[in-house]
């Protein structure tokens, strides 16, 4: 009789950022996905441009594993999905519908910087009991708990990331 080796499975981590960041956001964005990578963890984002390609560009060159949830499907694509630094596309067709996927898979979401995209992001996640770390984010004014974290560096919210993925939900 074979034995069957068990091993461990990693975390999904979602950063969700919008399209249009400047370039000191983009360099947080690839640092953290760096970080999420370099953990062993799984990367997810949108696919797009901005925070979600630096971000998977982070990730990819760290030898990270990097999935993403798409707004297009394989018949109607859409310019720049997915961006070059994607290993996996999930493609939905479901336009920004498909934000609620990208907030209810990963086990933590660090969101960093964003605009609306982002803030439906952030409540889909805190209402499903995701917990979100929240780099230069707009203000959520949402009933949350102790789920989403407000950090102001790289290293808080990757220090962050590893406390809560060290006693997950």
């Amino acid at each position: 009789m074979s034995t069957i080796e068990v091993r461990r499975k990693p975390f999904v981590v979602g950063v969700m950022g919008g399209h249009d960041a400047p370039p000191a956001i983009l360099e947080d964005a690839r640092r953290i996905g760096r970080g999420v990578a370099e953990r062993g963890h799984v990367l997810l984002t949108g696919g797009g441009d901005g925070v979600m390609k630096a971000a998977s560009e982070g990730a990819f060159l760290a030898g990270g594993l990097v999935l993403a949830v798409l707004p297009s499907d394989r018949v109607r694509p859409l310019a720049g999905y997915p961006n070059e630094y994607v290993d996996i596309a999930i493609q939905t067709g479901m336009a920004d519908a498909r934000n609620a996927i990208n907030a209810k898979t990963p086990h933590v979401m660090i969101a960093v910087d964003g605009g609306w995209g982002t803030v439906s992001e952030i409540a889909h996640a805190l209402r499903n009991d995701t917990p979100v770390i929240g780099l230069k984010t707009p203000a959520i004014g949402l009933p949350h708990g102790n789920r989403f974290t407000a950090v102001d560096t790289v290293e808080d919210a990757l220090a962050v990331m590893d406390r809560l993925l060290s006693n997950p939900l």
